[in-house]
């Protein structure tokens, strides 16, 4: 009997650890998104096109001209502050695709507001994979994306 629930217990712990784990690699994809985010806004604070271009995937043509544009025009002294951060892939248990809607600025500047549209892939055992796909140009502060 006594070595019947031994292996109870120890298939709880085996399950119990299986499940950590992944609600673990689930969270970190939040952060890591995050991250994303930040070093894109982050090239376009220093006015870096090229580095904006490499944080997206598939960016040509039209999306690529409104970076340079965006790079360009948002430029701003100082360190990137984000002050609000709304992503839809949060918390996304698959893949998943959505806007997050970043509100920042920096210590001499007024807040500024974009759409940054991030896709998803993966699963919370194989692991999430991130990529942002495009930035909007500023958008009205109260807007939505």
């Amino acid at each position: 009997m006594a070595a019947g629930r031994i292996a109870l217990i120890a298939a709880g712990i085996v399950v119990f650890l299986a499940v950590s784990a992944g609600v673990a690699r689930w969270l970190t994809a939040d952060n890591a998104e995050r991250d994303k985010v930040e070093t894109l806004l982050r090239a376009q604070v220093r006015g870096d096109a090229g580095g904006m271009l490499r944080e997206l995937s598939g960016c040509g043509g039209a999306c690529a001209a409104r970076v340079r544009s965006g790079a360009q025009r948002l430029r701003r002294p100082g360190r990137l502050q984000i002050v609000l951060y709304d992503s839809t892939t949060s918390h996304a248990l698959g893949a998943d695709t959505g806007q997050t809607r970043v509100v920042w600025k920096t210590p001499r500047s007024l807040t500024v507001v974009q759409c940054v549209t991030v896709k998803r892939t993966g699963n919370p055992v194989r692991g999430i994979d991130i990529e942002l796909l495009g930035i909007s140009s500023p958008i009205p502060r109260e807007s939505a994306c």
